[in-house]
């Protein structure tokens, strides 16, 4: 059974201040019971897609994307992008992402756009997820596919604004009595 966290985002809590995820997005593209892998969308880097690349192919890629860091975790470069053909994870419809070198040549080849480029990975063990959300580290939230693959600078304050209403909407204030403490 697929977890209903994957293509879902953890938005941090604003308590969280763990500097590897405070005021951090995280794309979730694995979850089983071994634990969940995402990547922080919400953390570019100075350095550009192009310059990453130079650094791993011979084939020049001009592309002056920032590189993200996906999490603390290391691992190969990974490639959120459109190309069912060459996904190895469907994470949302539309949405795949592969770290396979020769899948993500094949994507830098093509030219397929838009694509969105990183480094490291956010990690979690078994049921390590599951406690931080029940100590309300995580919120959870849909996300929209163009918000993945272009990240708002406000992304996290634009979740954090649509979670409160979510939980708590607007009360009208003409309803609140002047003494609210008397019911």
């Amino acid at each position: 059974m697929e977890s209903p966290l994957i293509g879902k985002v953890l938005v941090a809590s604003p308590m969280l201040l763990d500097p590897n995820f405070a005021h951090a997005v995280v794309l979730i593209v694995q979850h089983d019971k071994r634990g969940a892998m995402g990547l922080v969308l919400n953390r570019p880097l100075e350095t550009s897609v192009g310059d990453a690349w130079s650094q791993v192919s011979s084939v020049p890629y001009p592309n002056e994307d920032p590189l993200y860091q996906g999490g603390p975790c290391e691992g190969p470069l990974m490639v959120i992008h459109h190309d069912a053909a060459r996904a190895q994870i469907e994470v949302m419809p539309e949405i795949y992402l592969s770290s396979d070198a020769d899948a993500v040549k094949g994507l830098v080849a093509d030219d397929e756009e838009p694509m969105k480029f990183f480094v490291g990975y956010s990690g979690w063990t078994e049921m390590q997820l599951e406690r931080e959300l029940a100590e309300g580290a995580w919120h959870v939230s849909p996300i929209e596919a163009e918000q993945v693959l272009s990240t708002p600078p406000a992304l996290w304050e634009e979740l954090v604004k649509h979670l409160r209403h979510m939980v708590m909407p607007a009360v009208d204030p003409r309803l609140i009595p002047p003494d609210p403490s008397v019911t």
